[in-house]
């Protein structure tokens, strides 16, 4: 089965887990090396792979004498800017002795927010790969600050899986998978082997996040998997400490948890807007609206504003949510603030009138929409 469902893949997405290549204390740089000779193998059969490596912290905090998680932003900063360093002249030196060359990627979320600099990004990295280079992508944590944080390398790699329009996300950890209940708490816990979607029961048996050295945990993996999922990708989470677990994943072997991808594939742009794009506040939709949009596949009108929360300009990415504020979608509205305080709740054929000019009838049009509440199908 697992070699029919890899058959066609060609571009790889590799997150590898602080938990995988670091121990409390320092960076382990025999692991590390043994999954960059992996990845090199990879290539070796013809295989694009992009790696996003978490450990930038861990490896610099030993330098600085930080014992345990940094506890301020600046700690955490100087010891990534350290460790980003010693990381990337590891992946660098084992894979130069396989005759290959990496390239390091930093990003923050303003980076894939801004349209223009996601397809900046995109093209350097397509490039990269063009060039036959590995790119080994982090997150900035030597400039980023909490509103331009992805939170996580496990959001970071289904980013960059949409990104790059890659065929597979791997998610390499330090469990063997996903199991129905915490195995180091339960040592009846069973592993899934196939999930076909990540629903509320799943996301509840993933527990919360653990770790002194990662940010993460299964939690923020399946969300990961849940995006990748509506971008059309299937999400595998293996074992990452164990040996040569890439090469047992190409060779068929069915090891750990493979994430099925959705039927219902969202366009390129509807992926950017609702993973990468960050909210700037929130319409509120009366009932006849929601049905419009929910039900009908309609573009949001003013008549089914009632109401606002937070600021925006045109162009903003906004949440659309119910009269409770309970999102149902999000996208990007064609009206800054003032202007949808104005025209909310009239009609299209108010605008003009009310503004003195228009923009369009649609406050959000619905090919710049996307739906996120649970279950619901995108309707083009």
């Amino acid at each position: 089965m697992r070699k029919a469902l890899l058959s066609h893949v060609k571009r790889v997405v590799v997150k590898i887990g602080s938990g995988v290549i670091s121990t409390d204390d320092d960076l382990d740089v025999q692991r590390l090396a043994s999954i960059s000779e992996d990845v090199c193998a990879l290539r070796d059969r013809g295989l694009e792979i992009i790696l996003v490596s978490s450990g930038a912290v861990a490896a610099g905090k030993s330098q600085l004498g930080i014992e345990g998680r940094p506890q301020t932003i600046p700690q955490k900063q100087a010891a990534a800017a350290i460790g980003q360093t010693r990381i990337i002249r590891e992946y660098k030196e084992t894979f130069q002795a396989h005759n290959y060359n990496v390239a390091q990627v930093l990003l923050t979320r303003d980076d894939l927010s801004n349209r223009r600099r996601y397809l900046n990004a995109r093209n350097t990295m397509t490039t990269l790969l063009d060039y036959g280079v590995t790119p080994v992508v982090n997150e900035n944590d030597t400039v980023v600050v909490e509103e331009i944080r992805f939170g996580d390398n496990d959001n970071l790699s289904a980013l960059v899986t949409s990104l790059v329009e890659a065929d597979m996300l791997i998610i390499l950890s330090d469990v063997d998978g996903f199991y129905d209940s915490n195995p180091a708490d339960n040592p009846q816990a069973k592993l899934i082997p196939v999930v076909e979607r990540v629903t509320p029961a799943i996301e509840a048996m993933g527990g919360k996040p653990k770790g002194s050295v990662g940010t993460g945990g299964m939690a923020t993996k399946l969300k990961a998997a849940k995006k990748a999922a509506l971008s059309g990708v299937g999400t595998l989470i293996v074992n990452g400490r164990t040996p040569h677990v890439l090469s047992q994943v190409f060779d068929g072997e069915d090891v750990g948890s493979y994430f099925l991808p959705a039927q219902s594939k969202l366009t390129a742009k509807k992926q950017w807007i609702a993973f990468s794009k960050k909210p700037r506040g929130k319409l509120l939709i009366d009932e006849g609206g929601q049905q419009a949009v929910i039900k009908r596949g309609k573009s949001l009108l003013p008549s089914g504003i009632c109401g606002v929360d937070g600021g925006f300009e045109r162009g903003d990415a906004v949440r659309l949510c119910d009269r409770d504020g309970q999102e149902f979608a999000r996208g990007v509205i064609a009206y800054s603030l003032p202007e949808t305080l104005q025209i909310m709740g009239k009609q299209c054929s108010e605008i003009e009138t009310v503004l003195g000019y228009k923009y369009r009838d649609e406050v959000v049009c619905r090919d710049d929409l996307v739906l996120t509440i649970e279950g619901a199908e995108e309707v083009e």
